[in-house]
C-alpha cells in the first residue's frame, strides 16, 4: 500500500489515494498503520476518495487510531485540501470535500506552488443534546429552569471518575464535552480521558478538551479524542472550545487555540452561525508499506 503521513499541528494521520482503487477493510488497515511500534505510527487513517455527491471535489473518509470510523476531523481535512492541490489532482483554491459530517469547503493560501495554509468552513455548531448526541439527566443548564440555554448542555454538573465538572457539549459534526480548568499542563489525560470518553451520558462516546482562558482572544487546550487517546492537536476540538468560550462568555467571537501540537484561528460568526477553523498542513514523507494478507483479502 502506497501512502503519505501529513499532519496538521501534530494531529499525524496515514493518507491514502483511494481515487482510483477502495482500500479493502480500513478498519484493520488503520489499527495496523496507526501503531507506533509495529505500524507506520498515527492518530488514523484517512482515505482520499472521489464523492459521492455532485456538489463536492473529493470524500475524506476518516478512520481513528482504533479502527473506529470518524464523522469529521479539522486537521485531516487541512492536509486532504493540501494533499489534493500539490498532487495536481486539482487546480481549485476553493475545494469543496465530503465527509459524514457534511460537506465542507477550504480554501488554500498557495505558495511557490503548494498549500501553505488553509481556511475551512466547518459549518454551524450543534447544540442541541439529541443532536450531540448527549444524554443529560437534566433537562435544563443546570443553573436555572428560565435560562436562555435550558436547551443546551452549557456549564453543567457531571461526575466522572468520583469528581464533579462543569461541562459544555458542542457537536462540530462530531460529539465534544469542554470542561474548563485553571491547570492543563499536569492532568492526568491517560486516566480521566478514557473516563469521559465512555461515560453513560455519551452514547456515541466523546472528544473532550481541557481548556484553559489565557485571556479574551486566547485559550490553551488538551484533547482526549475518542479512538485515538490524548493526541497534539483536534481541529474539530478547538472548534469546540471555541464556542463553549463563547457561550459561557469567556471570549470573544476570534480565538487562538493554543494547543499541544501549535496554534489554531477559530472564528465563530455571528451573523452566519458559521465556524471558521485556519491552520496549516504539513507533508512529511511518502512510502509503501506491505499490509498483512489477511488485510489484502476481499
Amino acid at each position: 500500500m502506497k501512502f503519505s503521513k501529513m499532519h496538521g499541528i501534530g494531529n499525524d494521520y496515514i493518507y491514502v489515494n483511494c481515487l482510483k482503487e477502495p482500500l479493502q477493510q480500513p478498519q484493520e488497515v488503520a489499527k495496523f498503520v496507526s501503531d507506533r511500534h509495529f505500524g507506520i505510527g498515527s492518530d488514523g487513517l484517512i482515505l482520499i476518495q472521489p464523492s459521492g455527491s455532485e456538489k463536492a471535489d473529493f470524500e475524506m473518509a476518516m478512520y481513528n487510531a482504533d479502527g473506529s470510523r470518524g464523522e469529521m476531523c479539522g486537521n485531516a481535512i487541512r492536509c486532504v485540501a493540501k494533499y489534493v492541490y500539490d498532487r495536481h489532482l486539482t487546480d481549485q483554491t476553493s475545494i469543496r470535500i465530503e465527509t459524514l459530517a457534511g460537506i465542507k469547503e477550504a480554501d488554500l493560501t498557495v505558495a511557490d506552488g503548494k498549500a501553505v495554509l488553509v481556511r475551512v468552513n466547518m459549518g454551524k455548531p450543534q447544540l442541541e443534546p439529541e443532536r450531540i448526541p448527549v444524554r443529560y439527566p437534566q433537562p435544563a443548564a443546570a443553573s436555572s429552569q428560565d435560562s436562555p440555554q435550558r436547551h443546551q448542555i452549557v456549564d453543567c454538573a457531571v461526575s466522572v471518575g468520583g469528581k464533579e465538572y462543569k461541562m459544555t457539549c458542542v457537536s462540530m459534526g462530531n460529539p465534544h464535552c469542554v470542561i474548563f480548568t485553571d491547570e492543563v499542563e499536569g492532568l492526568d489525560l491517560e486516566k480521566i480521558g478514557p473516563q469521559f470518553e465512555r461515560h453513560s451520558c455519551f452514547p456515541n462516546r466523546v472528544n473532550t478538551e481541557f481548556a484553559k482562558v489565557l485571556d479574551r482572544h486566547t485559550v490553551q487546550m488538551r484533547v482526549w479524542e475518542r479512538g485515538s487517546g490524548e493526541t497534539l492537536a483536534c481541529g474539530t476540538g478547538a472548534c469546540a472550545v471555541t464556542v463553549a468560550c463563547i457561550l459561557n462568555g469567556l471570549t470573544d467571537r476570534k480565538v487562538t487555540v493554543k494547543l499541544t501540537g501549535g496554534d489554531l484561528e477559530i472564528e465563530w460568526d455571528a451573523q452566519t452561525d458559521i465556524v471558521f477553523m485556519t491552520g496549516a498542513a504539513a507533508h512529511v514523507f511518502d512510502g509503501e508499506i506491505d499490509l498483512p494478507a489477511v488485510m489484502q483479502s476481499r
